[in-house]
Parts: C-alpha cells; sequence; structure tokens
C-alpha cells in the first residue's frame, strides 16, 4: 500500500509540476541555470566514461571473434551497435541518475528541511513549477546532446583500441561502422534517452521535494532517489525496446 502511495503522489505532483507557471524571464533564467548544474557539469564524466567503455567493447569483442572464419569488421559492427543500443541511452543513463539525481534529492531535501519551500510557498510560488519543471527541461532536451555525445566518442574509443592494441585494422574497424548503418536506431536511442531524462528529473525530485526531517533524511532520501531511478529506468528500458524495436 505504501508503494502505491507513493506511485499516486508522485503523479499528483507531475501534476502540479505544470500548473501556474511562474514569470517567463524568472523561468528562463531557472531552466539555464539547471542546464548548467545537471547538463554541462555532468559532459567530464559522460566524455571519459564513454571512451574508455567504448574501447573495452572493442577489446573484448574483438578477442571473442578471433577465428579466420570471422571477418574482422564485425568487430567495428559489434561496437557500434552495443554503444547505440543499449550503452549509451541506457548505461549513461543509469550513471547520470547516481551523479544528477543525488544532487537533485539533496538540493531540494536541504531546501525543504531548512524551509526555504515553506517561504516560497507563503508568497505564493507554486514550488513544484518553480523548482522541477526548469528540470525537466533542461535534462529532456539537453541529454540527447549528451547521449550523442556518448555514442560519438565510445565508437571512436573503439577506434583508438584498435589503433594501440593491433587486434583489428582501422580500416576494417571503419567498414564494421558502416555496415548496415540504421538512421532508425539513433532516433531510438534518443527517445529512450527523454523518457530517461524526465525519469531522472522527477524521481530524485520527487524524494527532495517530499523529505521530512533533518540532514540524516535527506542522505536517506537520496539513496532512495538513485535506487529508484535506477530500477524504473531499466523497467522502462525493457518496455520502450519491445515497443520500438520489437
Amino acid at each position: 500500500m505504501k508503494s502505491l502511495h507513493s506511485i499516486g503522489k508522485y503523479f499528483l505532483m507531475l501534476g502540479q509540476v505544470f500548473r501556474k507557471p511562474q514569470k517567463r524571464g524568472i523561468f528562463k533564467d531557472n531552466v539555464f541555470k539547471e542546464i548548467e548544474e545537471l547538463g554541462l557539469k555532468s559532459i567530464g564524466i559522460v566524455a571519459f566514461i564513454s571512451f574508455f567503455v567504448g574501447g573495452v567493447v572493442a577489446i573484448q569483442t574483438g578477442l571473442n571473434v578471433d577465428n579466420p572464419w570471422i571477418p574482422k569488421y564485425l568487430i567495428g559492427f559489434a561496437t557500434k551497435r552495443s554503444i547505440i543500443l543499449e550503452f549509451a541511452p541506457t548505461f549513461m543513463s543509469v550513471i547520470l541518475a547516481g551523479k544528477v539525481g543525488s544532487y537533485i534529492t539533496s538540493s531540494m531535501g536541504t531546501m525543504r528541511v531548512t524551509e526555504q519551500i515553506d517561504a516560497l510557498e507563503v508568497m505564493g510560488v507554486n514550488t513544484l513549477n518553480h523548482l522541477v519543471l526548469p528540470k525537466i527541461i533542461a535534462t529532456v532536451f539537453f541529454y540527447p546532446f549528451i547521449i550523442a555525445l556518448a555514442m560519438i566518442l565510445g565508437i571512436f574509443g573503439g577506434w583508438v583500441a584498435g589503433e594501440l592494441t593491433g587486434l583489428y585494422s582501422v580500416d576494417d574497424y571503419v567498414d564494421g561502422i558502416r555496415l548496415d548503418f540504421k538512421p532508425y536506431l539513433i532516433r531510438y536511442a534518443l527517445i529512450k534517452t527523454m523518457v530517461f531524462a524526465f525519469l531522472i528529473a522527477t524521481i530524485p525530485s520527487f524524494y527532495g521535494y517530499y523529505v521530512k526531517g533533518g540532514s540524516i533524511e535527506v542522505g536517506k532520501a537520496s539513496t532512495k532517489a538513485v535506487v529508484w531511478t535506477s530500477v524504473v529506468i531499466i523497467v522502462f528500458n525493457y518496455f520502450l525496446t519491445q515497443m520500438l524495436l520489437g
């Protein structure tokens, strides 16, 4: 029953998020602030992980197809498909759920326990719209660019790994990347990213906004937010894959 209560409360929160918008100037400033906090400051970790994981995927694929009957260009093909279909949109979203989700929950939870949210409500501000909607817009519209960067750097990491290890030639790797290229797969990945971005913005906001108690409860709420955001992303990944590719 507690889970059903939380789910219902979450959807009621979403209803409030899109009501009674704030002034346009303030809203625009908040959106740009959230883009910087939730997006721009995440590019470094995304770029670092994407590059090296792309290299690892390519090396592991190369070691597993070490057979004269298997063409080497399949290494580039398998690396490209793995990164575009799952690694970039799903794995990176889970990482962002940990980094960004904990930040959102802790910052909003701190505002709640220090009564800053209560003060805004006394002034007649729709606090959910003021605090959550800029986060939703910032993540939903900016994260596809981050994930596209992750795709590029992951594939590039595989190319660099081939140069350094000599497991496969650059020409074979590039041929594999070009083989059976389907633009729809990129659209599929970006659609998933936008859904995951919405979850990353709203679930941690829910836990932070409704936290009760002091700093210890804020820490517990951050942990719960990261765990449940990751779980929901994995579940949605299954259903989105079934709907979009099944």
